[in-house]
């Protein structure tokens, strides 16, 4: 029988849509306003794009099932005191941070990315998160974010990736010299950022991944490109490191 601290939110699904409803309700509000003040260029997509509210209800419920699990409020921090130190720069600031007792415990990183310009920024952001991992888990071993024997933190990467006829076509590769992974012959988008989660996990830059594919619309829909890579298994990593972490504790005490 599981326990029932690894049992998922009863209300788990209702409280995701509403989440990414709100991402896509947040980004068009901050669309209006850059072109309410004449900005809808470059720099206002970006903030579009960038501005930190946007995800604030998936980061209240994550935040919220951490603290179900055992994790107090003040080791959980969101919208603010999340820099954590690096290794090949002094510090960077992540979207969710768990600290306790001197003990880096979570950090997480939700990203996403909507239309028109896929192509612009896939390698941006891949290169990003690759960099990131590299970066704390280099600091980590150096000890700077806690190092209790047997524990490592747990590192967890969310995208968002709207769902549209763009994003789901093959995109062509350049080839001018060497043939690319034969995975990414005639991929999509899609397809690409499904392999970009799927492989930071295997090469264990992070711990678990999540790709959710989402409509921009006013009742959006949402699929994950298959279970290892969902928004259930996102979730049962997270309750599984806090359980890891309250064991340890316990251990000390004894």
């Amino acid at each position: 029988m599981k326990s029932k601290k690894f049992q998922l939110p009863i209300d788990l699904d209702e409280r995701f849509l509403q989440a990414v409803q709100f991402y896509w309700t947040t980004r068009a509000r901050q669309l209006k306003k850059q072109k309410d003040i004449g900005k809808i260029n470059d720099a206002g997509l970006r903030s579009a794009v960038t501005g930190g509210a946007q995800m604030a209800e998936l980061e209240i419920l994550i935040s919220d099932i951490l603290f179900e699990s055992g994790i107090s409020r003040d080791s959980i921090s969101i919208g603010s005191s999340l820099e954590l130190p690096g290794y090949f720069r002094s510090e960077k600031k992540w979207d969710l941070v768990v600290v306790a007792d001197g003990q880096l415990i979570a950090a997480m990183e939700f990203k996403s990315q909507a239309g028109p310009s896929f192509g612009n920024n896939f390698n941006n952001r891949t290169e990003e998160a690759i960099g990131s991992a590299k970066d704390i888990l280099t600091a980590y071993r150096e000890g700077r974010l806690g190092m209790r024997d047997g524990f490592r933190p747990l590192l967890a990467y969310f995208f968002l990736l709207e769902d549209c006829e763009k994003v789901r076509k093959p995109v062509k590769n350049a080839e001018p010299h060497f043939s690319v992974d034969q995975d990414f012959k005639n991929s999509s988008y899609l397809k690409r950022y499904e392999l970009l989660c799927k492989r930071l996990v295997r090469e264990q830059l992070y711990d678990v991944a999540c790709l959710t594919l989402a409509t921009n619309s006013k009742k959006t829909r949402y699929e994950h490109p298959s279970a290892d890579i969902s928004f259930q298994h996102f979730i049962m990593a997270i309750k599984a490191q806090a359980a890891k972490w309250l064991t340890l504790k316990e251990h000390e005490q004894i």
